[in-house]
């Protein structure tokens, strides 16, 4: 892939891909190195997108390589640093504290849902899951 091509793409749906991250490790710095290393593997690697399913690509890399942190030794024996996050709104710091207190795998699915727009069927493409675990996941989280 052209560097061209790919600092297109880093242009156009990099924050898409640090919004995931961020759903998932409720961290800036590691949703920031999620962001990176995504369009890292696209430097390395020979990597061919379709046209159209750009974002879709990014984004299911995006949530593999934070399934990864998740699972890490270190991501597991260490304490959580609180982020200081800047809102211009009471309600949305109400809201960002809400989401953070589900489990990452179903503030990903309210995230994509909600706020990126995806159908239950490109989300259980993008997660690798079945759409049945995607509703599954809503239905939980919303119960939370």
């Amino acid at each position: 892939m052209e560097k061209a091509e790919i600092a297109k793409l880093c242009d156009t749906y990099a924050q898409d891909v640090f919004r995931l991250a961020l759903s998932y490790l409720y961290n800036c710095q590691d949703a920031e190195d999620v962001c990176h290393s995504v369009f890292l593997t696209l430097v390395e690697k020979d990597i061919t997108l379709y046209p159209g399913s750009e974002k879709a690509w990014l984004l299911k890399c995006a949530a593999n390589a934070c399934k990864d942190q998740l699972r890490s030794f270190w991501k597991q024996n260490r304490e959580a640093l609180q982020d200081n996050m800047v809102f211009t709104d009471d309600r949305d710091r109400e809201l960002w504290a809400v989401v953070g207190t589900l489990p990452p795998k179903y503030r990903a699915v309210v995230h994509l849902y909600y706020y990126e727009g995806y159908s239950q069927e490109e989300i259980a493409k993008i997660l690798g899951v079945t759409r049945t675990a995607v509703q599954t996941r809503m239905q939980r989280a919303r119960q939370s």
